[in-house]
């Protein structure tokens, strides 16, 4: 096979993104307003700063300005392991016998294994900046607190991070990594707040959600002083941060006189997936551009593909505004698959907003396929993936495949959002056939619609 490109690209440091890009700028049509709970009232900027710190939560209500500089001291820590690169995946693509051209962006090169780092530094930098003392966050997989950890540490903030409960015992080692960045990591639903004792009580042995960590983390920052919350992924501020990894995939693709006919990603709560299609989404509603995108869920936990577009609170607990999300409820309790990052109830409002008015397609896979798709993907192109990243390849292959079958030479993007290494018990139980696929029957769901607050907006 020849080879116009080589297998891995990278831009040079003075060819990074200098700037973040902010989707909602160019939507024809914005996201509904956060509301709060109480009044059923749109909320204003000034009533996140309970929760966030000042400059997060101006960036998260603001849809108008569409690019923020990004300041020095966090491009300065970006510079420790960015650009990342783009890869061609002619490997997988010589296995599979596919006509298509597989493009990845490689996220895991870096302490915390993933891309949640990107968001991580600049949260942790505008705590600093405002004279917090201290912050709390929740983490599924381990991932989005692992590098949150990391920043923290390098700013001098002290962290308590509510680790999804299930996701704590299937991988102590990310627990280790955490605690080896001095943050305090505790299994949630907890003991230590009252909201978790609340869910133990009305769920005793519950492995947990994502939902119920955000409730304890925001509760624990809405009591201490000094403290504020962090979110690793569904919020508009963090899509904001994340959009490094589409401009420079955007912008590797340009040198090489490629651009992608399909963009894949995985999608839990939305980070990985609106990072990465953010500057492709934009040339598709302000230019144009014919490019599909794809996001790919975990069928036992499927807002996008069988969830409700509604109001609903982004926690368990409801004790956060509520969001107009594709949503399960927020009282939906995911089993305890093995991609612990996309366990989560509901999916950015963005991105929601996105795929209600058809701009994007969502898939589901079980775990056992996608695992499948993740053997043979590190069997032939070398890197162990996360079980979250696995769905992006599985969608990547499927959509090779199709072209195998019809002979289009398509060029497809996918976002490797991170690696597996903390994940061989999910590993193990693939191998040794003890992995199961489960999939929530729709009185199972419905049980969750059912308890969606009445909002007539």
């Amino acid at each position: 096979m020849s080879r116009k490109v080589p297998y891995r690209f990278y831009l040079t440091e003075d060819q990074m993104p200098t700037q973040w890009y902010n989707l909602r700028a160019d939507m024809k049509e914005q996201p509904d307003p956060l509301l709060n709970p109480a009044t059923l009232e749109p909320l204003k900027e000034e009533d996140l700063y309970p929760i966030f710190c000042k400059e997060l939560a101006h960036q998260e209500m603001d849809s108008k300005t569409r690019y923020y500089d990004i300041p020095e001291e966090i491009l300065g820590m970006y510079k420790i392991y960015r650009p990342s690169p783009l890869i061609r995946a002619y490997n997988l693509e010589k296995e599979l016998g596919t006509p298509a051209k597989i493009y990845y962006k490689f996220e895991g090169n870096n302490t915390s294994g993933s891309h949640k780092l990107n968001s991580a530094i600049a949260q942790a930098y505008y705590a600093k900046k405002q004279g917090l003392t201290s912050l709390t966050t929740e983490t599924g997989a381990g991932q989005w607190g692992t590098a949150l950890s990391e920043a923290c540490a390098y700013f001098g903030i002290p962290l308590t991070v509510f680790m999804v409960k299930c996701s704590f015992e299937q991988k102590p080692f990310r627990k280790a990594v955490m605690q080896t960045f001095d943050a305090d990591v505790i299994p949630s639903p907890s003991t230590t707040t009252q909201v978790g004792r609340k869910i133990l009580e009305e769920n005793p042995g519950t492995t947990g959600s994502l939902g119920c960590a955000i409730s304890e983390a925001v509760e624990k920052a809405t009591t201490t002083e000094g403290c504020r919350y962090v979110l690793g992924s569904v919020l508009n501020q963090v899509l904001l941060h994340q959009s490094i990894i589409g401009l420079e995939a955007k912008k590797a693709m340009e040198i090489l006189e490629e651009y992608p006919d399909v963009v894949i990603g995985c999608a839990g709560g939305g980070s990985n997936l609106g990072g990465l299609i953010s500057p492709f989404m934009r040339d598709k509603i302000v230019d144009g551009k014919d490019v599909r995108i794809v996001a790919v869920e975990p069928a036992s936990c499927p807002s996008f593909t069988r969830g409700k577009y509604a109001y609903d609170f982004c926690d368990t607990g409801k004790v956060t505004p509520m969001a107009k999300m594709y949503t399960l409820g927020c009282s939906f309790m995911p089993s305890a698959n093995h991609a612990g990052g996309l366990r989560y109830h509901g999916m950015s409002p963005i991105l929601s907003k996105l795929y209600h008015d058809g701009l994007m397609e969502a898939v589901s896979y079980e775990q056992t396929a996608v695992f499948e798709a993740a053997k043979l993907f590190a069997r032939v192109e070398t890197i162990l993936p996360a079980p979250e990243s696995s769905h992006a390849i599985k969608g990547a292959i499927d959509e090779a495949l199709r072209c195998k079958e019809t002979g289009e030479e398509k060029t497809i993007l996918f976002g490797l959002t991170g690696t597996g290494y903390f994940d061989m018990t999910a590993y193990s139980a693939f191998h040794d056939g003890t992995m199961k696929d489960y999939i929530p029957t729709d009185e199972e769901l419905e049980k969750g619609f059912e308890k969606l607050p009445k909002v007539d907006k």
